[in-house]
Order: structure tokens, then sequence, then C-alpha cells
């Protein structure tokens, strides 16, 4: 592997996993401060749907970016367009840090977080739909699965560092009431961070990265969108595309949004357990993402996706239940289980880089690639209305198992009707892979 190449994965490594850091972290780090930007008199109930729409505001811009920056990717390269959207990302996350609470704003400050996530959504969207493909481009066919899978490790690894990094600073900064040290301004520390480590990624890949030499060869596309829209093959692989990445997101989205809050009002455990317990749930996921990547260079993507899918919509599902309806006492089989169902459903998500990246030739592989991965979020992203939905005929903790259940079938489908893609010869000019 050349230089260039080991340059171009770490880059898409790295910056998958900052990208990671930064959306993961109202999960992570603002979960114990929630009561910062909120009234005192918000029901449990309400401090759940906040986290989500917290978390799903940025999932919801992603699309978006996805779209804008994947075609830029496609005009003017992966390179610069990595560099634009980490540059955005690492401002808006200052910006975030700096917000005032509801006892300088009101319940405008809590919008104001809300739309901040989302112009921060809009960036991260663009970021891995420059940096995949142009990482995916310098794999080696190969040994595409497992440099895609250790890609892909990166959102997992990000979640248990960060789930650390919580635990360690609500042990040395005490968390509790609003006035409380955490909820004050300890939140604060990790999101001024993170801007500052998306500023040192566009600034590592404008002077590290190179440019795809597979896209220099290729040829620039005016209208890469237009084309992908406009091709009958490209339709059909986008739908495809599509169908299995809303099976994907409606697996891993609704757990990882939601497993923090249920954790402490199901189970009644104390933050601090909650972010051990992450912590080891999710860095665990990344190495399965990482094997799950190199397993399918092996046994092939379609086989790898129809049995995640299968595995989340039996097994995941049936142990999200046996969680909920396990004692906090019992903390070795709390334990594992998160381990479990962080590894099985995380493991969905093993292939995005490699098969959509695959699917699709050099012209149209970013926008292809932003769109594809992207504009499932919407699907994935509106989880807790979803969840407020079914809240009424079952009970809101069981409402994810009802989310879980569908994703793995949908992904099940997706992958069906799709094609195998790990022998794909990226440097043709591929304008369907054959079935």
């Amino acid at each position: 592997m050349s230089r260039r190449a080991r340059r171009a994965v770490w880059g898409a490594f790295v910056a998958f996993f900052i990208d990671s850091i930064d959306i993961n972290m109202p999960v992570f780090v603002l979960a114990p401060a929630q009561s910062y930007f909120l009234s005192p008199q918000t029901s449990k109930a309400d401090l759940a749907l906040f986290a989500g729409m917290t978390f799903g505001a940025t999932l919801a811009g992603r699309p978006l970016g996805s779209i804008v920056f994947g075609v830029l990717a496609d005009v003017i390269g992966r390179k610069r367009t990595t560099v634009l959207a980490a540059a955005g990302f690492g401002t808006v996350t200052l910006l975030f840090a700096a917000l005032p609470g509801y006892a300088q704003w009101g319940i405008v400050g809590a919008w104001a977080l809300l739309a901040l996530r989302f112009v921060n959504g809009v960036f991260l969207g663009g970021e891995y739909s420059a940096a995949n493909p142009l990482a995916m481009e310098y794999s080696p066919r190969e040994r595409r699965g497992f440099y895609g899978g250790l890609i892909q490790g990166a959102p997992p690894f990000a979640q248990g560092i960060l789930s650390l990094l919580t635990f360690l600073l609500l042990l040395v900064i005490p968390a509790g009431p609003v006035s409380s040290p955490y909820v004050q301004w300890g939140w604060r520390l990790p999101f001024l961070a993170g801007g500052l480590l998306g500023l040192g990624l566009a600034v590592y890949y404008q002077r590290s990265i190179a440019e795809s030499e597979l896209w220099r060869q290729a040829g620039r596309s005016a209208s890469p969108l237009r084309l992908l829209v406009a091709a009958p093959q490209h339709r059909r692989a986008l739908l495809q595309v599509f169908l299995l990445m809303c099976g994907v997101w409606l697996a891993i989205f609704p757990v990882v949004g939601s497993m923090t809050v249920l954790l402490k009002g199901e189970l009644g455990m104390s933050n601090t357990t909650i972010t051990a317990l992450l912590a080891i749930g999710t860095i665990a996921a990344g190495f399965g993402a990482w094997f799950g990547g190199t397993l399918s260079q092996w046994i092939g993507r379609r086989t790898y996706l129809l049995a995640i899918g299968a595995i989340n919509a039996t097994l995941s599902a049936a142990a999200f239940v046996l969680l909920l309806n396990t004692s906090s006492r019992a903390l070795g089989v709390v334990l594992l289980l998160v381990i479990f169902l962080e590894v099985s459903i995380q493991g969905s998500g093993a292939l995005n880089t490699v098969y959509i990246a695959e699917r699709f030739h050099t012209a149209v592989r970013a926008s292809a690639f932003g769109l594809g991965y992207s504009l499932a979020i919407v699907v994935g992203s509106l989880y807790s209305i979803y969840q407020a939905g079914l809240a009424h005929v079952m009970p809101y903790k069981y409402t994810i198992i009802v989310l879980l259940v569908l994703g793995g079938l949908l992904t099940i489908v997706g992958a069906a009707i799709g094609p195998e893609t790990k022998d794909v010869d990226m440097a043709r000019d591929v304008q369907e892979v054959p079935a």
C-alpha cells in the first residue's frame, strides 16, 4: 500500500472519528447537563424527547450536507471538499461550546442548541461524503473490506472515547442540579476540544492528503447529481442503497440515541456507571465493525448484510427486551447485554463506506455516497417521533424494539435486492455492478 493510500485511509478514519465525537457529544457529554437548557419543571418524558431531538437535529442536517458537499467532491475534488467541511464543523462546534442556557435565554437557548446542531450536521455530512470515497479509491481491492471496516469502526471508537471522557469529567467535575459545576461549565470542555480538532483536521488534509488519482483520471462531471438521477442504472442502485441504509439507521439511531436515558430512567443507574458501560460497549463495537468489514472480504458484502439484518431483527431485539427487564444490581449481565447490542447493532453499519463506494463509478461516487449514506438518515433521525407515536399503543421503553426489528428487516430486503460488490474494480468506470 502506497504512502498516499495509507494517508488517505488514516485521514478518513481520523476525520470520521472526529465527526463521530462531534455528533455524539449531545448523547454522552450533554445528557447529564440537559437541565441547563430546559425549565426545572421539565418531565422525564420531555427530557427523553429533547435528548432525541438534539441528536436528531444533527442527523437531519447531514443529508443536506451530504448532497451539497458530495456534489462538490465530484466537481472540485475530494480533498478540497473535506477541508471546507472540517473547517465548518470545527467552527460551529466552538460556537456551541459558548451557548447560554435556560437561566440566560429561556427556551431560546434550547432552540439555539437545536439550530446549531442542525448546521453542524450539514458540515458533518459533507466530511464523510468526500473523505470516505477518497480512502476507498486509494484502497486495493483485496483489502477494501478491511479498510472500510476500519473507517466504520471510527464512530463506535469515538463513542467509547467520549464515554470515557465523560466518565472522567463526571468524577472530577460533579454533575447534579442545574447549579452543579458539570451542568454549568464542565460539558463545554469536550465541545471546545471537538471544535479545535475539527479545525486541526482541515489543516491536516490541506497539508498532508493527496487528491484521488481515480477522480483526476475520470474527469469532472459538470452535474454529477443530474447524471446520478437521470441514468436508470444509477437510480436503481440509489433506491436499493436508500432502502438498505434505512434499515441500518433505524437499527442504530434509536438504540444509540436512547440508551443513556433508558439506562438511567428504567434501570436507575448513575451517570458514571452508564458512561462506563457505554465506553466498554462502544469500543467493543469499534473492533466489531473492523472485524465485520474484514469478514465481508471473505464471505461477501451481501451475505454479511443479510446475516447482520437477521441478527438485529431477532437476537438484538430480544437482548434489548432482556436489558430493559434486568436489575441494575446485575451489573455483569447488563454489561454483557450492552456489549452484545453495541456490537450487533453498530455492526449493521460496518460496510457502509465500502459497499456504497463500490456501487457507483468514479464520476458520481461522492454524490452517490452522500445521497445513499445520508438520505436515509432523515428516516432514522425521526426515531423519537416514531417512538412518541408508538407510545400511544405500547409502553415507551419498548418502542425501540419495534424500530429495531423493522430496521433489521429493511436491511435484509435492501441487501437481498442488491448485488455482490466485493470484486468491483473501482479503477474502471463501472456503470452498474451486475447482479
